[in-house]
């Protein structure tokens, strides 16, 4: 373990920007329903909520990845439940290629000094607010493996006989990852309720949240179909954003 300067680049350049990770634990039970069937909660109940400014389209996205742990065919990973981003065309792009689960929602994010400020809203609701001050510098780990995963799925058509175009399948998100900078934070997680993005409701607090500044090293990155979810169980799960934002209901076509 050692500890690193943070990244000296162009000054105003947006590539550079650390994300804020912050990370809490909440109940078992709410995560597991959350999770479409066929993946299971992972071996920790926890929450995941990154808040990143990064170049997307050749301009700055300010977005919020929302995970929970999770395992698919026993690897370990993290189930993306939602992101909200501020640029609205990359949304449809992400979702038909990859069924990346983004959505139009407004973050802010800014460092002044040595205070960190991050908000995010949705239809009017500011369901995260972050406030938090760096007091020191962290620990760089060694270069570390994850897996996220993703839905992909496309309905038919004909509204009279529910059916699958693309059944849903799991997306696999490899990353492989070197750390240039961490640093330590002391700071306030807010999850206010909301009818859009139930947070606070579904995915309560039960631990105090740890957060940090993390600035990322890509080394790798593989984006792979990695297997078919049940077609019927999966049908309540379609019409939720993200993909299982809310708990899905029954519905959808019968097996034969």
């Amino acid at each position: 373990m050692s500890t690193a300067q943070p990244p000296m680049g162009i000054p105003g350049d947006i590539l550079n920007w650390p994300m804020l990770k912050i990370r809490y634990l909440t109940d078992e039970d709410s995560i597991a329903k959350l999770l479409p069937p066929g993946i299971q909660p992972g071996k920790e109940p926890g929450v995941t909520i990154t808040i990143y400014n990064f170049p997307v389209l050749n301009e700055p996205e300010y977005g919020c990845v929302v995970n929970v742990d999770a395992t698919y065919n026993d690897i370990p990973g993290e189930y993306t439940l939602g992101i909200a981003i501020d640029q609205e065309a990359a949304i449809y792009g992400s979702h038909e290629r990859w069924g990346q689960p983004k959505y139009f929602g407004e973050t802010r994010y800014f460092r002044l000094m040595d205070q960190i400020t991050a908000s995010v809203t949705h239809r009017g609701y500011t369901f995260l607010e972050f406030t938090g001050k760096v007091s020191g510098a962290g620990e760089i780990p060694p270069e570390f493996e994850t897996n996220e995963w993703w839905i992909k799925h496309l309905r038919g058509v004909d509204m009279m006989n529910p059916s699958w175009d693309f059944p849903p399948h799991v997306v696999r998100v490899y990353s492989k990852y070197g750390t240039a900078c961490v640093e330590k934070l002391e700071g306030t997680l807010k999850l206010n309720d909301s009818p859009w993005d139930p947070v606070s409701r579904l995915l309560p607090m039960r631990s105090e949240a740890s957060a940090h500044l993390w600035t990322p090293i890509f080394l790798d990155r593989q984006i792979t179909l990695e297997g078919k979810l049940d077609e019927q169980a999966f049908w309540p799960y379609a019409d939720t954003i993200g993909g299982s934002r809310w708990p899905g209901e029954n519905g959808g076509p019968k097996k034969d």
